[in-house]
């Protein structure tokens, strides 16, 4: 019978997962990129697209290193052992996210935001408590999450240069795994959140947003 770990386990368990997350390069999705489908030399981007491309991906990226660190939170406090595993599932698929926006923001010459350790540490904090509230609420918060980023990732397909083709092939991809995320939640019994929650989390975002977009 596989030993249950003990908290120092757990601290070093998490604290490996926090590095990995915050260090490029450090994960490697399981799908190839959807960029990658797109035809080479399709997309051909001056200065300033480049740069409004590069701030969006990093929003994204940034979004999927929140991601991670809320559902590895949610995972250590979950009371039942099926959403455990679900968030665990969840967070293993946005490893592929992770990855293809780091990609992407490389073809982009350009880099992760300098703020992620700190986006993660709160993220993580957050889906910590979401958990300890039980689970129909951290499967709540789950599918309120998804549904606010599935919102900002189609204005950010609207916001794209026009011939930033990759990028947007990356970004359709994401909103239908997010979606299936933010479904999966409900079904399993997620409860719907007060909108003083859902407003503040909109709140949040949009300061994520406005500082990952110049850092």
């Amino acid at each position: 019978m596989k030993n249950k770990l003990n908290r120092l386990d757990n601290f070093i368990t998490q604290f490996d997962q926090a590095l990995r997350t915050c260090s490029p390069g450090a994960q490697t999705g399981r799908r190839a990129s959807p960029a990658h489908e797109v035809e080479k030399g399709t997309t051909k981007l001056d200065n300033a697209d480049l740069k409004h491309a590069a701030g969006l991906m990093r929003i994204n990226h940034t979004g999927e290193v929140c991601a991670q660190a809320l559902y590895q939170g949610q995972a250590m406090t979950a009371k039942l052992a099926h959403v455990r595993a679900s968030m665990e599932d969840a967070a293993a698929e946005e490893i592929d996210h992770l990855d293809w926006c780091e990609e992407r923001l490389s073809d982009l010459d350009s880099k992760p935001s300098l703020l992620n350790p700190f986006f993660y540490t709160m993220s993580f904090a957050i889906g910590a408590a979401a958990g300890i509230a039980g689970d129909k609420w951290s499967l709540g918060f789950v599918a309120e999450t998804e549904k606010q980023v599935c919102d900002h990732l189609r204005d950010h397909l609207n916001n794209l240069p026009k011939d930033d083709h990759k990028s947007r092939a990356v970004l359709q991809q994401m909103i239908m795994d997010e979606e299936k995320h933010g479904k999966s939640a409900e079904k399993a019994g997620g409860a719907p959140l007060p909108n003083l929650i859902s407003t503040a989390m909109t709140s949040v975002s949009r300061v994520m947003k406005f500082a990952t977009y110049r850092f």
